[in-house]
């Protein structure tokens, strides 16, 4: 990827994990006490963290596509490292639902509460694949998936241990998008005009 190109989806991704931050931070916790500056606080504190969710959705898209590349290279075989990315995300999907019912559990809740989480990064993770397969390739879906799922979760743990449900839905709101827009974007930028160009006039 060309540097322009890497300074253009850091810069823009930033903005949408900031603006993600904002507008799930005011639906879920509207400050309705306090004045303009005690409100101008609240925005500037989202900002922020809008802003490092944002570094880490970058960081895990830039170390998962050096581990895919790894998986590709050890087990020489897509279709045996789309197999080893399925499990995986079998395992995440699973403790996803565990880890947080044996962690946060109390007596009288619902199994329905703690799925809910799973099932939607599920779906998100299917509607990604299937949209970045539409515009690629088949081979796309499942490392497309993996990485919307396993990764959006891994870098969502620090928050997951909080189980505060503001922060959690701010966090998932600018990994979800950042990660769905740089995944969207990806074949973008690395694919050379030329090809484009073929695309679509084919």
């Amino acid at each position: 990827m060309k540097s322009r190109n890497w300074v253009f989806l850091f810069v823009t991704t930033l903005l949408i994990g900031i603006g993600c931050a904002i507008v799930a931070g005011l639906i879920s916790q509207f400050p309705e006490t306090g004045g303009v500056k005690e409100f101008l606080i609240y925005i500037l504190g989202l900002v922020g963290f809008g802003a490092l969710f944002s570094v880490f959705s970058q960081m895990g898209f830039f170390a998962y596509l050096t581990v895919h590349r790894f998986g590709l290279g050890i087990f020489r075989s897509q279709s045996l490292w789309n197999g080893v990315q399925i499990v995986l995300i079998i395992v995440v999907l699973f403790d996803l639902f565990y880890l947080r019912y044996s962690a946060f559990h109390k007596a009288g809740q619902s199994l329905a509460s703690y799925s809910l989480i799973p099932a939607g990064v599920f779906v998100l993770g299917l509607l990604v694949a299937y949209i970045k397969q539409k515009q690629t390739n088949k081979g796309a879906f499942i490392p497309t998936l993996f990485f919307m799922i396993v990764v959006t979760t891994m870098e969502w743990v620090p928050v997951l241990k909080t189980n505060a449900p503001s922060a959690m839905w701010m966090a998932f709101a600018s990994l979800g998008v950042c990660n769905l827009y740089q995944i969207l974007m990806l074949h973008r930028l690395i694919q050379p005009k030329s090809a484009a160009k073929s695309k679509t006039s084919a």
